[in-house]
């Protein structure tokens, strides 16, 4: 009779060749969102999942089916089972369970923000790359094609030279007990929860680092930023303004405005499978005459679809990294100068952790 932990063993060294094995630190919301991505993803599979407490890791692989939880975090990186860890801890716990993990010899793939100040985010490329194992930032907007349309779109000159990046990432939460984006000891923030994502988008239309950067916030009883809007300055040559809160409700949209014309993102950090963006070519009509928009060229509606769900598409990036050797989506140096604006704008508010 063949045994159950043979069963086992042969089963992941079949898993191996073809797909990247994950272990999941955390049982957050991101965390479930990041295994239910999985499922549609070609060359990932989930292996384990670690919490502080061995009933919720129990839980969460029952829900997500995958074969090993533990007891805490420690122990997935001792699972030889898995290649790569996904980190989906408070911000303050990037730093070091990512560094913890590469010593290990895993692959790691870090949700935003990297860490909580530049010289972390250094330090913990330095140790993958000593380590010989691909470390990178878990921006998952950037791997949907709807992002890469968009980008290619701007690049071509579809909308004439660029000059202006708006955005926005806003949500109104009355959970503020508990909740680890008004916990400032962990990390928490509107700036390094979703401010992040503006700042990131920002610097990759830009395609380069701000020369300047400007940051106002209204702060929240927790003594973090609860509201924030920034602004970058790329040069002579393009300028960027985002606004972002946890307390707040706007669009959310994303918009690229050119000397030709602009291109609107309506849904630019989640987008779904079936998404899409407008391109506009022409100047908006005079406020004192509506009736100009008549004679205005019309918009173009371009829709983008995609078999593979956004968090799928994101951890299928990272294996093509591991397993193919090529660049990570979002690189070392992209990570870092995000940080680096990010570091910059919470000094300016007067934010320290």
């Amino acid at each position: 009779m063949i045994s159950f932990g043979i069963c086992r063993a042969a089963f992941y060294i079949v898993l191996m060749v073809s797909k990247l094995s994950w272990g999941i630190l955390g049982t957050g919301n991101i965390a479930r969102q990041f295994c239910t991505g999985l499922v549609s993803s070609r060359r990932c599979a989930a292996a384990a999942v670690g919490s502080r407490r061995a009933a919720a890791a129990e839980q969460f692989a029952a829900m997500h089916r995958i074969p090993a939880a533990h007891g805490g975090y420690q122990a997935v990186l001792d699972d030889p089972n898995v290649q790569a860890v996904y980190v989906s801890l408070p911000n303050s716990l990037h730093h070091q369970w990512a560094i913890a993990a590469l010593k290990a010899g895993k692959h790691v793939l870090c949700e935003k923000p990297l860490a909580m100040d530049a010289a972390q985010a250094r330090e913990m490329f330095d140790v993958a790359q000593k380590a010989g194992k691909v470390l990178a930032e878990a921006f998952m907007y950037r791997s949907h094609p709807l992002m890469l349309e968009a980008k290619a779109a701007v690049d071509r000159g579809e909308i004439g030279k660029l000059r202006l990046v708006r955005s926005s990432f806003c949500y109104r939460t009355r959970r503020t007990d508990g909740n680890v984006r008004f916990d400032k000891p962990l990390g928490g923030g509107g700036l390094l929860d979703i401010g992040c994502y503006c700042v990131n988008l920002s610097r990759y239309l830009a395609g380069r680092e701000p020369t300047a950067v400007c940051a106002m916030a209204q702060f929240h009883t927790a003594g973090v930023d609860d509201v924030l809007v920034g602004t970058l300055k790329f040069g002579e040559a393009v300028l960027a303004s985002f606004t972002c809160g946890m307390t707040v409700q706007a669009d959310n949209t994303a918009y690229f405005c050119g000397d030709e014309g602009y291109i609107e993102i309506p849904v630019p950090w989640k987008p779904l499978q079936k998404s899409e963006y407008t391109l506009a070519r022409s100047t908006p009509p005079r406020m004192d005459n509506p009736s100009m928009a008549a004679a205005a060229p019309p918009k173009e509606i371009r829709h983008i679809e995609t078999p593979a769900n956004l968090y799928g598409l994101e951890a299928d990036d990272f294996a093509i990294a591991v397993l193919d050797g090529k660049p990570p989506r979002i690189s070392r140096e992209d990570s870092i100068g995000n940080m680096i604006v990010l570091d910059e704008m919470r000094r300016q508010i007067g934010l320290e952790f």
